[in-house]
């Protein structure tokens, strides 16, 4: 069974990801393969996030894509 977060956003999910991680937003831009503007117009709502940009910035993060969409998997079950 996995448990999904309404409350959050893909956006606010990567911003709050990078917190936690206590990185810049600058550096997972430029390790995902964009620039400091392309990765603040996803975060802010002012650029569409593709499945690939989704894929790219959960590998840079070291999470998996569900993660970014609020879905965390109960590591329990099988």
């Amino acid at each position: 069974m996995s448990n999904v977060n309404r409350n959050g956003t893909v956006p606010q999910n990567i911003l709050e990801i990078i917190q936690k991680k206590g990185v810049k937003q600058c550096v997972i831009a430029s390790r995902a393969g964009y620039s400091k503007q392309q990765f603040s117009d996803m975060v802010n709502g002012r650029r569409i996030i593709k499945v690939v940009d989704i894929l790219a910035i959960a590998e840079v993060l070291g999470v998996t894509p569900n993660e970014l969409f609020g879905i965390k998997e109960d590591k329990d079950a099988s």
